[in-house]
């Protein structure tokens, strides 16, 4: 068969398994105590009152079990997890003030390139810590706000206060619990009512530390009438040994307001990534989310978006590539309420190499959801006779008064188009690359390839295949 002769190779990640030793850096013991808790919480200088929710949040995360309905986890292990790693740098204003080691690896992925020619601001984190931060003037003058979580919870606490961890409460589900308990860094933006920012804002997490958590927090509240785009990228060298993010994103997205938050997630695979995102939009708001997720060992990963208010949509647009020892969980929620509220996920899987990949969606339109429409499609591609792709959809429909669709498209690469495509003088190897990148493009189109560098080579050494 055609598909034994040749096959897509896996992303070259040289780029990304650089690593540097950790010289001066701050580290908490091993394991989840009590005290390794509020050891953290004396080093971010917490108000009381984040002290009492992160130890309230070790005793529901205690209290909750780990899932057992998705895929095993079991190779993690708490106890061998370092839940705070400070590099030896205070956060920077200026790319030349951080020091040399960590400034290499941003200029490796790109992020000062993409900075100075497509994004109106730039957070980067370095394992807990956010290490550099800049805005561009003008979104400054615009009563924009965008900096570091401790920063926010400092300068802006009844903000903080008021929304934090409101959409994801700790008792969600066990990891949430676990990211409250001990969170660190991330990126908080305030977008003042009327406001559109026209040029996209951009975080980029970067975990160093071998057997470390990453448990940044997201926090974006976008007012009346008011428009941002936001990107999130994220990176970690492989190590032999478990590697684990825990992250929480959340998003308030004001009346007749539209937010775009644009995700690609390149993991190594020794990561367990068990991220938790969710969104509210409130009457005539827009949520879109485009979401890139290619690596890690595990993922566990479904956006959420709560059509609260009246008239309000969510569009999804998402990809996943499991190769050879991944197995990626991922998919989207939505939850209608409002009347006229709408939904489109389309969302497409490429797995290869043993790769395992799953959708997974849950939609679910309230009895007062009246004239609610709602449209799912999941197409997967699997590339050998060893790798397997699944569909896993959820509908609870309350009311009568709704259009909902489902579709699901679950197959190979057919040889008779290869053949077609080699009979026009193509050959196999461009032709398999060719069907993947075509299979891929209504959703790759939708990622933010301008913004770095390594974005384009994402895409392009998985979509195109990189075949030999």
């Amino acid at each position: 068969m055609a598909g034994k002769r040749s096959q897509v190779k896996d992303i070259d990640r040289s780029i990304y398994d650089f690593r540097y030793k950790e010289d001066g850096f701050y580290k908490v013991d091993e394991g989840l105590t009590e005290d390794i808790v509020k050891q953290i919480s004396k080093e971010k200088h917490d108000p009381e009152w984040m002290t009492e929710f992160r130890l309230r949040s070790l005793e529901i995360y205690n209290e909750l079990k780990v899932p057992d309905w998705g895929p095993d986890i079991s190779g993690l292990n708490m106890n061998d997890i370092v839940t705070y790693v400070r590099p030896n740098t205070n956060m920077k204003a200026k790319w030349e003030d951080v020091p040399d080691d960590i400034k290499n690896t941003f200029d490796r992925l790109g992020i000062p390139e993409a900075e100075r020619t497509s994004l109106a601001g730039v957070g980067a984190q370095y394992d807990s810590e956010l290490v550099y931060h800049n805005v561009k003037d003008e979104v400054l003058k615009q009563g924009v706000v965008y900096t570091d979580m401790e920063s926010a919870l400092r300068d802006h606490e009844d903000l903080v206060r008021t929304h934090f961890m409101k959409l994801v409460p700790p008792s969600d589900h066990k990891f949430a619990a676990l990211h409250g308990a001990v969170w660190s860094g991330g990126s908080f933006v305030y977008v003042p009512a009327g406001v559109k920012v026209e040029i996209p804002l951009q975080s980029y997490f970067r975990l160093n530390a071998p057997g470390a958590g990453q448990f940044e927090h997201t926090l974006i509240i976008v007012e009346e009438g008011a428009d941002l785009h936001f990107i999130e990228g994220c990176s970690a060298p492989k190590y032999n040994v478990a590697n684990l993010h825990a992250g929480c994103v959340e998003l308030y997205v004001g009346k007749n307001a539209r937010l775009r938050y644009s995700t690609i997630e390149n993991w190594s695979k020794n990561m367990y990534n068990l991220n938790t995102k969710r969104a509210i939009c409130e009457e005539g708001a827009s949520m879109e989310w485009v979401s890139g997720s290619f690596g890690s060992h595990v993922s566990y990963l479904y956006p959420t978006t709560i059509l609260k208010g009246d008239n309000s949509h969510m569009q999804f647009n998402g990809i996943t590539f499991a190769g050879k020892g991944q197995n990626l969980d991922t998919g989207a929620k939505v939850i209608q309420i409002g009347k006229n509220t709408s939904t489109v996920i389309d969302t497409k899987s490429i797995s290869k190499d043993g790769g395992v990949s799953t959708y997974r969606s849950s939609v679910t339109v309230n009895k007062e959801a009246k004239n609610a429409k709602a449209s799912v499609s999941c197409a997967s591609l699997m590339l050998d006779d060893i790798s397997r792709s699944d569909t896993v959809p959820a509908m609870d429909i309350k009311t009568d008064d709704c259009d909902i669709g489902h579709e699901a498209k679950i197959g190979r690469i057919s040889d008779e188009a290869i053949f077609y495509l080699m009979s026009r003088g193509i050959s196999e190897s461009e032709a398999k690359a060719m069907i993947v990148s075509g299979f891929a493009d209504p959703v790759a189109k939708e990622l933010p390839l301008e913004y770095a560098v390594e974005m384009n080579n994402l895409i392009n050494l998985e979509m195109e295949g990189a075949i030999g």
